[in-house]
């Protein structure tokens, strides 16, 4: 399973906007800066992570973006669900349970491909943007 780099931009997007949260909206130019990631893409990222609810933003020359709500309380689940869709690894493995293959009563790959889902699923629905937070001061202050 490869995530997209929708997906991995959204996590960088949403962790600078949470490292370098002062009060004030961050500008996606900056954060474009700081990530080396296209602005233009990062609209996109941005304008996602809005309409889902994830962002607060504001409008004009000291306008930008902010997280709606504490690093905490987001999931790296959450973020890479909005920008990325379904995550599950096989159309079998997928949480509502419907799938158009006729092998799925019998097919043993069904559990390999839940059992992955399962796995990723444990990992991004417990590791919050908050506990990135952490490991990134922790990265920066390693390489000081």
């Amino acid at each position: 399973m490869m995530f997209t780099t929708k997906g991995r931009y959204a996590l960088l997007f949403m962790l600078d906007l949470a490292y370098y949260n002062d009060g004030a909206p961050v500008k996606l130019k900056e954060v474009a800066l700081r990530q080396n990631i296209s602005e233009k893409y990062l609209e996109q990222i941005a304008s996602a992570l809005h309409k889902a609810g994830l962002l607060n933003s504001t409008r004009g020359p000291k306008g930008g973006y902010l997280l709606s709500k504490e690093p905490g309380e987001y999931t790296v689940g959450e973020i890479l669900r909005i920008t990325e869709g379904n995550l599950a690894p096989a159309p079998c493995a997928e949480e509502d349970g419907e799938s158009s293959c006729v092998r799925q009563e019998y097919c043993v790959n069904v559990i390999l491909w839940k059992k992955i889902n399962d796995a990723v699923n444990n990992v991004i629905d417990t590791v919050t943007l908050a506990d990135m937070y952490e490991w990134q001061k922790q990265k920066y202050a390693e390489n000081e």
